[in-house]
């Protein structure tokens, strides 16, 4: 043993919700991007398939690293503490945030399509608000 040097520090508490964060917002972002990606091909939305690719493939990361920040902010607040209550609001949001971008992007009011009354495909549950 070295006399004078420190043991080595714990990580930073604002980043210990990394590994949660990076997991429940990567699978956020494919799910939404799924999602997003089935709604215009069932309502016609975009020139074609491609653009839509293309569009959604650049999206992906930005919805992954939005869903991420407020993981690791609230891992590293409140988790310090209530590490339960971090994780329950933190699928909460989760869910939220999905749901959110499904519907703002996936379903714009803008592009009326009559294959989808009120910009609203066919397969989306009734019992979910769109």
């Amino acid at each position: 043993m070295t006399v004078g040097t420190e043991p080595s520090s714990t990580p930073s508490r604002w980043f210990r919700g990394t590994g949660f964060g990076v997991l429940f917002s990567g699978l956020t972002a494919a799910v939404s991007t799924a999602a997003i990606g089935r709604a215009w091909a069932a309502c016609d939305v975009g020139v074609n398939a491609a653009a839509n690719s293309m569009t959604l493939l650049l999206l992906a990361p930005l919805m992954w690293i939005a869903a991420a920040i407020p993981w690791v902010i609230l891992h590293g607040t409140l988790g310090r503490r209530h590490r339960r209550t971090a994780l329950t609001a933190g699928l909460v949001f989760t869910l939220w945030f999905a749901w959110f971008l499904v519907t703002w992007l996936g379903m714009p009011d803008s592009y009326p399509a009559p294959s989808c009354p009120d910009n609203v495909p066919p397969w989306w549950p009734s019992f979910v608000p769109a």
